[in-house]
């Protein structure tokens, strides 16, 4: 029998957590975000937003709910259909899941766009290179030869052929003054926030209340399971979708805390 007790978050390799630990998901991605700091990927702030979404992961369960699957799906058939769809990345996301985003890029025709609040070349260069160890073929970001509109901070550097020419954006992660400024500019945004009250996901065309350990995977499932699919069974997926309802139910579940 595991001894739970004896598992320390702060271990050497995420192997060492057991998968069956009941906290699992969440001792990994504390672990994920730790090694983000020292690897320079990831900034301080990020382990206290990490904090945040734990908590509400927690009261959602730890699990993907009906309603999230569902944006899932909504959220693949939006990027299959884009002709110009953008997977933007911070330092959490790149931390938490670079080969799971690599792949939703591959199965979706996606590129990578690294975007940071706290912006510096050497974090830049060590996200985009650490997306390329783990199989992005190309990481855009470096260029900046473009702003998004309305926003005075560094989120707004953007390259003029990724975020600022996309017609879909996924936006992972607590980000609600570029999502705000992102749909003045009439951009399809995928949304993953375990806040289903925060700015991100109230101006969302697809919000994903879910952790993002569990969404990105699931993206691309469903992204592969309608590779083949028709315009028409895209359009379908799409408009079946219920933004409202999604949100709702999210904050439902949170609230009821029926876990």
């Amino acid at each position: 029998m595991t001894d739970y007790d004896s598992v320390s978050a702060d271990v050497e390799d995420e192997e060492e957590i057991p998968a069956d630990h009941p906290r699992y998901q969440d001792l990994l991605t504390r672990h994920r975000i730790e090694r983000g700091v020292e690897k320079g990927i990831t900034h301080l702030q990020g382990m206290h937003a990490e904090g945040r979404g734990s908590a509400f992961d927690y009261l959602l369960g730890e699990e993907t709910i009906p309603s999230a699957d569902a944006a899932e799906r909504a959220a693949a058939a939006h990027l299959l259909l884009a002709d110009r769809p953008v997977l933007s990345i911070n330092g959490n996301v790149a931390a938490l899941v670079p080969g799971e985003m690599a792949e939703l890029a591959d199965a979706t025709g996606a590129d990578l766009e690294v975007n940071l609040f706290n912006r510096t070349p050497e974090r830049i260069e060590a996200i985009a290179d650490h997306l390329r160890d783990h199989g992005a073929d190309d990481v855009k970001g470096l260029e900046a030869d473009a702003r998004i509109p309305n926003l005075d901070h560094q989120r707004a550097k953007v390259d003029a052929d990724g975020i600022y020419a996309a017609d879909v954006v996924l936006v992972p992660l607590e980000d609600g003054d570029r999502a705000e400024a992102l749909d003045e500019m009439d951009k399809t945004e995928i949304v993953i926030d375990l806040n289903p009250l925060s700015r991100s996901p109230q101006v969302a065309d697809v919000p994903i209340v879910d952790n993002i350990i569990r969404a990105v995977p699931n993206m691309t499932d469903h992204a592969r399971e309608l590779a083949d699919a028709d315009e028409a069974t895209l359009r379908a997926i799409i408009e079946d979708f219920d933004r409202e309802r999604a949100l709702e139910d999210a904050e439902k579940r949170i609230r009821s805390g029926d876990l």
